[in-house]
């Protein structure tokens, strides 16, 4: 009787401390997942990187258009004033427009990397997952022979 209590004892012990330890499979598996979560952090980054710099480049070029139609503004005879002010405001709309064109399409852009990020990650943890679950499985089929 003794002997069986000593070789259950030892047995989940043997269990117990092989499912502490990760499997080759399953170290390899989380290693790949973290470059997977790293690479997609990357591409989000430099994503959010463009988008700002697009931002940025739209609202330069918006306010260059808007200075060059002032510009027309103030050098315009006093009775054609008038009419090279409203020019003007429509020059200063449309390059708004434009640049709020440009600014949405960028963060447009840079949530789908985003989006196709968090999905890269997801897949690599559920086959991290699933390489997990094999693993135990073979450890408690393993127990189980012994």
């Amino acid at each position: 009787m003794n002997k069986i209590i000593a070789a259950l004892i030892a047995g989940v012990f043997a269990t117990a401390a092989y499912a502490q330890t990760p499997t080759p499979a399953v170290a390899k598996a989380e290693q790949k997942e973290m470059k997977v979560d790293a690479k997609a952090d990357e591409k989000v980054s430099k994503a959010v990187a463009k988008a700002d710099k697009k931002e940025t480049d739209a609202h330069a070029d918006a306010t260059l258009t808007k200075a060059k139609a002032h510009a027309k503004v103030v050098k315009a005879d006093p009775e054609d004033k008038m009419k090279e002010q409203a020019k003007a405001d429509k020059t200063a709309a449309s390059a708004d427009e434009k640049a709020n064109k440009k600014i949405i399409k960028a963060d447009a852009k840079a949530i789908k990397t985003a989006v196709d990020a968090s999905a890269d990650k997801a897949i690599a943890a559920e086959q991290t997952a699933a390489v997990k679950a094999k693993a135990e499985a073979e450890a408690k089929a393993a127990a189980a022979k012994h």
